[in-house]
């Protein structure tokens, strides 16, 4: 590698940085769903989650060509439907194998548990922390940026580490753009089965009857609500790897056609490999009989809400290929009607090997209130179709080699409907401490899935500017 350095008339040879002064975002979401359909009970069962997400973000200029990025965040939840990993555990998680042997009672000394009630196991709550570093260039004529990208991100049964970098062209005084990245991410299954899957994988055929297997002396029913020992889960396997890699390739061009209209359209193909299902998540197979544990008399009702003691044993874990090839193609479109309004418009195709292809339109129409104010309307739409290997609960066949009763991997359309209104300081003149405010924006949104999900997102923005 060669260095030179040149030095610079003090007017002439003037560069103006990329980024003058450090800027700190401070974000913070909060986003709340309810559904029916819930993958880790089967596709049936309680979806209510809950999540926050604060977000810090540093940009600090090393020169003025460089500028370093440092993305630190949280993202705590609570979710119905992962607590009931363990369904049966009302007091809490097993320090041996976290909360996937219970030991909770219900009042007649049998377990309780259910796909609507959420249980009170260690997965029913985590907070997800993640990290990520950028380190930008830019040319002395601004007409080359280039970066590369680390970052990494943890939480209970899951780790990620990812990389990446990503080159941008411009020419024609700036009106042209061509933009290539590439990444990667390499994670890690942790992982964390139901719990019938787990005694069944401690203790083998004998797991209804051993000593020291949960379901020793438990009452394990049959359709009728008869007792019953025929209940063997003998489709389950362990993992045959915890890996799970991602690469993924990007490319962009972007053209101002006028003074009001540009454009841009895009490309990425995405391929993954090894463990690509959860491991968490139940699949019922119409072709075998079932069983419960719990209350005889509500397995009648057992699809109803109204059922809040008894619970379905697995058939097995969700399985899905071990390769994935993700390749969407969209473009944007903006134009600028006057002073006060631009249309910006948003489509993507997708489709990938699984079965997939879907469709997402978003249209945004800012709307400018003096120099500082925007108030922008926002609604995107989607549908897709289902994977091959989805079927709603208990509607597999056990000689299948993939299943999953994950409705994110339905067939459903969803509509969003969301209002934005941002305020921003030419001069920065608020200012706490150091710090000037330089943009304040608050975003809502309502989320509706045609499969019965429903969600509510409410987000803000605070950007500082170091003076």
């Amino acid at each position: 590698m060669g260095l030179f350095a040149q030095e610079k008339d003090s007017l002439v040879g003037y560069q103006k940085k990329v980024l003058s002064n450090v800027e700190v975002d401070f974000l913070m979401s909060y986003y709340e769903q309810s559904g029916q359909h819930a993958a880790v009970t089967g596709g049936i069962g309680n979806e209510d989650l809950t999540n926050y997400t604060p977000t810090v973000v540093v940009r600090i200029p090393l020169n003025e060509d460089d500028v370093l990025t440092a993305d630190v965040g949280l993202s705590a939840y609570t979710s119905a439907s992962s607590s009931n990993g363990n369904p049966f555990n009302q007091t809490g998680a097993s320090a041996a194998y976290q909360d996937q042997v219970p030991r909770g009672r219900g009042n007649s000394g049998e377990p309780t548990g259910s796909p609507w009630v959420a249980s009170s196991g260690a997965s029913r709550k985590d907070v997800l922390t993640s990290m990520n570093f950028v380190y930008a260039h830019s040319s002395e004529d601004r007409n080359q940026l280039s970066s590369v990208n680390l970052g990494g991100s943890f939480e209970y049964d899951y780790e990620s580490l990812g990389m990446g970098v990503s080159y941008a062209q411009l020419w024609n005084e700036k009106n042209t753009e061509l933009s290539l990245s590439t990444s990667f991410y390499f994670d890690r299954w942790k992982p964390v089965i139901p719990t019938e899957m787990h005694e069944y994988e401690l203790f083998g055929d004998n797991f209804l009857i051993a000593d020291q297997s949960y379901f020793s002396g438990v009452a394990v029913l049959n359709a009728n609500g008869a007792s019953v020992i025929g209940y063997n889960p003998n489709n389950f396997t362990s993992l045959s790897t915890e890996k799970r890699n991602s690469y993924s390739a990007s490319i962009g061009f972007s053209q101002i056609l006028s003074p009001r209209m540009q454009f841009s359209v895009f490309a990425d193909i995405v391929r993954q490999e090894g463990w690509l299902a959860n491991p968490l998540q139940r699949v019922y197979f119409q072709d075998r009989p079932n069983f419960y544990i719990g209350n005889p008399n509500a397995i009648g009702d057992y699809q109803s809400e109204e059922n809040t003691t008894v619970f379905h044993l697995a058939d097995d874990i969700e399985r899905l290929p071990k390769n994935r090839l993700k390749t969407p193609i969209g473009l944007r479109f903006n134009y600028y009607l006057n002073e006060t309004v631009v249309v910006r418009s948003y489509y993507r195709y997708y489709q990938d090997d699984w079965g997939i292809r879907g469709n997402t339109f978003q249209l945004e129409l800012p709307v400018r209130f003096g120099l500082s104010w925007k108030l922008t309307p926002i609604y995107r739409f989607y549908n897709q179709t289902a994977a091959t290997y989805f079927a709603p609960y208990d509607q597999h066949l056990s000689t299948a080699s993939y299943y999953t009763s994950d409705y994110d991997l339905s067939k459903f359309d969803s509509h969003q409907l969301g209002l934005a209104l941002s305020y921003t300081s030419l001069f920065s003149e608020w200012k706490i401490l150091d710090f000037g405010i330089k943009n304040i924006e608050f975003r809502c949104s309502n989320y509706n899935r045609s499969d019965g999900l429903n969600a509510f997102i409410v987000s803000s923005a605070f950007l500082f500017v170091l003076d």
